[in-house]
């Protein structure tokens, strides 16, 4: 029954593939469950999905939302604030490009008026409440974006992100929620709360479906100004061993909720068990730089995105919205100059840890608040809600969070993995298995994440380049530092294919080996060395490589080909051929056995 179907991405994919059901049923079925809209929704789109699945299109027949801060053509865009409301004239790049994809639209949804707020109350189309309890807020400011897809309406959908507002509302509602590296989803068609800080972000039921809405939006767009070419940063660590970063124990803020603490050091333990390393961090330059958002001048961006409106319009504004953005009007530009002065020299005290840490692993946040407790005192607890992600876009880091377990009272309990700028796929990956290593359904619906496809680890890490060395580059050799001084990091150990023959080089410091493919020879292979190598320091090690060495491709025991280490077959002449020992550590062994 349709009633009961799981909107993730491959169950809809799958079944269309199959005939099970099509677009239009789905869609017809997704404008169902909306039911009457607020305060989920702000506006339903009433156009007809395609009749038939495109195959072609990653996303056809795919429902989603978008917040009502994000532009789409014909429709209105309130920003959670009616007297403000425009019609747009042309859709935001990300919807655009999720639309030629295939996905189907089914309305735009609420959110805390101009985006401002972590906790989905302030607004005139209605408090959203947690998915789980809805006298609990829902998490902000993406509010009906996180609980459209928590309560099971649409696939996806996207939100913003200038202080945690793709991440909170995940933590509240069981999801995960990407918040990828500033610029790499363009903005434009967007409502600027801080133009130079907000992110467009997605909520989804799995890391899988996260990654696949990131691969159509994400990208290049030379109309915002903001927007920065997509690239994939170097992530050695994300396959095999890695170290992740928890904060020291008296900066761990959890607010009285003890649960969420236990939830939190469970989840610790649960990344250890997935192969990781927890190292204590310096956490007070990520606080400090989190401090500057809202008590220092870049509050004054959210009065530069609409000051014209404030100016003739103030009284039409969420009160707690009005005294935010009307205090910005305090700082001057003296002001923001010294804020940018120490923000630069936080970011150089914060990238001393990042070089201990590979990730870092903290809680979404430190607790959840009933919505008439946010409306009894809206500032400090909203404050308190951002105690872990209010820093994440002033250092230009890349953040994943995903559902970590529940409370006693059934409320759900969020982490977020971070990591620096352009690291989403190693970051999504991780949560992924970090997920399942504790989720058992998607969002608020009662479908469970051990029927959807794990995502699928890259052989070779993200931003890398797999690298096979046969001799002084092993591991405890001498120009293994070559490698380890470029980041490089040792995947596994294997042999090559049998049609290789190995050479103990003359005249070579440190001693040498070659490595030969030799056509119609049958062997046992040459123990190798297999490592992962940053793209941006391959160039330079291959050029450290000293004939008649080189580098070329170089086939596998398995049969996969990867860079690695030849030699020219003239060199083999002057050489003793030591294939028959299998490897260079076996010969060097020879050579230590003392004289009989």
């Amino acid at each position: 029954m349709l009633s009961e179907l799981s909107f993730d991405l491959e169950t809809l994919r799958s079944g269309y593939l199959a005939g099970r059901f099509t677009p239009a049923e789905v869609v017809a079925e997704a404008r169902r469950r909306a039911g009457g809209g607020r305060p989920v929704w702000i506006a339903m789109t009433d156009n007809a999905p395609a009749a038939t699945f495109d195959a072609a299109k990653p996303l056809s027949g795919i429902p989603f939302a978008v917040k009502d801060n994000i532009d789409v053509a014909g429709m209105e865009t309130t920003a959670g604030c009616p007297a403000y409301a425009y019609r747009a004239e042309r859709t935001a790049v990300a919807v655009q490009r999720l639309l030629e994809a295939g996905a189907v639209l089914i309305g735009k949804t609420n959110l805390d008026q101009f985006a401002t707020g972590l906790v989905g109350v302030r607004s005139p189309y209605g408090a959203c409440g947690s998915v789980f309890d809805e006298t609990y807020v829902s998490g902000g400011s993406s509010s009906g974006s996180a609980v459209a897809v928590g309560k099971g309406m649409v696939t996806f959908a996207l939100g913003t992100d200038t202080a945690g507002s793709g991440r909170v509302p995940a933590a509240f509602n069981n999801l995960v929620g990407l918040k990828a590296t500033k610029g790499v989803v363009p903005a434009s068609g967007v409502v600027p709360a801080c133009r130079t800080l907000d992110c467009v972000t997605v909520f989804a039921l799995t890391c899988g479906d996260a990654a696949a809405v990131l691969e159509v939006a994400g990208g290049f767009d030379e109309t915002d100004a903001y927007s920065r070419p997509r690239r994939v940063a170097a992530q050695p660590w994300a396959v095999g061993a890695f170290r992740f970063g928890v904060p020291q124990r008296e900066l761990l803020q959890f607010f009285g909720d003890a649960e969420a603490e236990a939830l939190y050091w469970r989840a610790v333990a649960q990344l250890e068990a997935l192969g990781g390393t927890r190292v204590e961090i310096d956490f007070q330059g990520f606080r400090e730089s989190a401090e500057l958002l809202y008590a220092g001048p870049w509050v004054s961006e959210r009065l530069a995105a609409i000051s014209s409106f404030v100016a003739a319009q103030a009284e039409a504004m969420h009160p707690v919205v009005r005294q935010i953005i009307q205090g910005a009007s305090r700082y001057s530009a003296q002001d923001g100059f010294e804020a940018e002065y120490k923000l630069a020299a936080l970011r150089r005290r914060t990238e001393a840890e990042w070089r201990k840490m590979d990730v870092m692993l903290l809680p979404t946040t430190g607790t959840i608040y009933k919505i008439a407790a946010v409306e009894a005192d809206p500032i400090r607890l909203n404050t308190n809600l951002g105690y872990y992600t209010n820093f994440v876009n002033l250092l230009d880091l890349a953040a994943v969070a995903v559902p970590a377990g529940f409370r006693g009272n059934g409320l759900p309990f969020g982490v977020t993995l971070m990591g620096p700028a352009f690291c989403e796929q190693g970051l999504l990956e991780m949560g992924d298995r970090l997920h399942r290593a504790q989720g058992r359904h998607l969002g608020g619906t009662m479908a469970r994440l051990s029927e959807t496809p794990a995502m699928a680890a890259a052989a070779v890490p993200p931003g890398c380049v797999a690298v096979a060395v046969v001799g002084a580059h092993l591991s405890g050799m001498p120009l293994n530092g070559q490698l380890t001084e470029r980041g490089a990091k040792l995947l596994r150990t294997t042999r090559t294919a049998g049609h290789y023959r190995f050479y103990a080089l003359p005249g070579t410091t440190p001693p040498k080996p070659g490595l030969v493919r030799t056509e119609g020879a049958v062997g046992q292979g040459i123990e190798v060395e297999v490592w992962a190598m940053p793209v941006e320091h391959y160039g330079s090690f291959v050029a450290l490589v000293p004939a008649p060495l080189s580098i070329g491709s170089l086939v596998l025991e398995d049969g996969s080909t990867v860079q690695g280490f030849l030699c020219e077959p003239y060199a083999a002449a002057g050489a003793t051929e030591i294939t028959a020992l299998g490897g260079w550590r076996s010969y060097m062994a020879t050579l230590a056995k003392p004289a009989r």
